[in-house]
Order: structure tokens, then sequence, then C-alpha cells
């Protein structure tokens, strides 16, 4: 029988973890336990001792790395960590590797910015392959920080096996996945809906799109005057900040539980 021989060294740097006098110090704590973690490669030695497991996955919605972290961010990584930790502590191998969203919105909007952008005349002047490398050199601008941050929070993450979902191999394994596919084909339905419209990037927007762009503007406040059909001596007076919207107005509504007051004067 063959016997392993392999011996593990105990390192000989000794953390302090004591807390002096009355007073806890959180933040000193904290530091030491993380670098006790790293010392001991306590997250690659879990992975390890667990790989023979039943995997476990937790489909993660990846950061993007265009922007820096924030609170939200933090909250949310800890219940995922959290999500973790119990899966693995239930006996199961989870690897959790980290990947990246390239919004290619928000891309986009910081190279147009950056060079003057302003439509697909000056992208073809560029070359479209430039433009490209371009928006690829910031995607991970702050990896780094964003490292930083997940590893104060004390979130076991593998930094070092990430994925870009601009990657053609991850979009690849999306579209060709059997499970996904069979998926969408159960929950995917068509409707027509109102969406935020870039007129420069000639594209539909998502919330977190519209919202990088944010302003705040004045904008027109028009008052309507509305007969009643029965009688055209009285009038409804609305209010509206989005006079637009008026031409496509047929009626207005009224609330029988509401109170309404009845002016006399001629005020439109």
């Amino acid at each position: 029988m063959a016997t392993n021989t392999e011996k593990t060294t105990t390192p000989s740097t000794i953390l302090d973890f004591s807390v002096g006098g009355e007073t806890l110090q959180f933040g000193n704590n904290e530091g030491n336990i993380l670098a006790y973690w790293k010392q001991i490669n306590a997250f690659e030695t879990s992975n390890k001792l667990s790989k023979d497991r039943p995997r476990y996955t937790l489909y993660d919605g990846p950061p993007f790395a265009v922007g820096l972290p924030h609170y939200g961010h933090v909250l949310a990584g800890t219940i995922k960590d959290t999500v973790t930790r119990w899966a693995y502590q239930t006996g199961h191998h989870v690897e959790r590797i980290l990947g990246w969203d390239c919004h290619g919105v928000p891309v986009k909007y910081e190279i147009n910015r950056t060079f003057d952008i302003k439509g697909p005349e000056d992208v073809a002047k560029m070359g479209i392959a430039t433009y490209n490398n371009l928006c690829r050199r910031i995607v991970m601008r702050y990896a780094q920080e964003w490292e930083d941050v997940v590893d104060r929070m004390g979130r076991w993450i593998d930094f070092r096996r990430d994925y870009k979902r601009m990657y053609p191999w991850f979009m690849e394994s999306v579209c060709m996945n059997k499970e996904i596919i069979q998926y969408l084909r159960i929950k995917i339905f068509f409707r027509v809906t109102v969406m935020p419209y870039s007129m420069g990037c000639c594209t539909p927007l998502s919330n977190f799109d519209a919202g990088q762009n944010y302003k705040d503007t004045d904008d027109p406040v028009v008052w309507v005057s509305s007969p009643l059909t029965d009688d055209p001596t009285v009038k409804l007076v609305a209010c509206t900040t989005t006079p637009w919207t008026l031409p496509s107005n047929l009626a207005l509504c009224v609330n029988p539980n509401s109170i309404y007051v009845k002016i006399l004067g001629l005020f439109i």
C-alpha cells in the first residue's frame, strides 16, 4: 500500500486575536482574521477538501467593473456569501467563481464622451475595430477596487478564474445550453411596452442604462381644461408635466370617492 509522505508546514507567523483592555477592536480583529485566512489558504483548501462532494452552484448576477462598488453591492454580496457558505457547510462543493458583466451602453457612453463621438458616422471614421478595442480597455477599469472591497467583506470568491460576458465562448455557452433554451421556450413571452431609448446609440435602454446620464432639467408644466360633455360651461382642470402625451389623451379619469372643488371664475 502506498503511503502519503507529503507534509504540511505550519506558518510561523503568529497572529494576534486578543482584545486589548475592555475595548473591542472590531476593525483590527477582522483584519487579523482576513490575514489568517490568506496565510493558511482557507478558501483554496476548503475547495480541495470538498472536491468529491455534490456540486452546488449559485448563479450570481455578475457586477460590472466600469463603476465602483457601492452599498447595494456590499449588501447583496453579503447575502450571496451567506448562501454559498451554508451550502458548503451542508456537504456541498461550491467553487464561487466571479464573473464580470460588460454593459455595452455605459462603456460606449464613456468612450463616446472621451473621444467626442456623436453618432455612427464618427465610429465609422475611427474604425469599428479601434472603437471596440477602446471599449475593451475600460471594461476592467475598477477590477482591483472590486477585489479589495470583496476581500474586505470576507467573502470567498475566486478572482483568478473569472469570466467576462463579452467573451464569445461565454455567450456561446449560454446560447447553446439545452436547459436554458428549454427554459426560455417556456418563460419567454412578447408584449408591447414603453422603453427608454437612446437616439445617440440607436438602441433601447435598460433602467440602469437610462440612469447613467440622469440630469435635473426644467420641464414645462401645462394646465389643460376639458369641458364636460353634458355641460360645456363647466371644465375640468388638469396639470401635466408631460405635454407631449396630450395628443393621445381621449378622456379624463375621476374618482367617485374623491372630493372635487367647483370654482367660479375665468382661470383658463
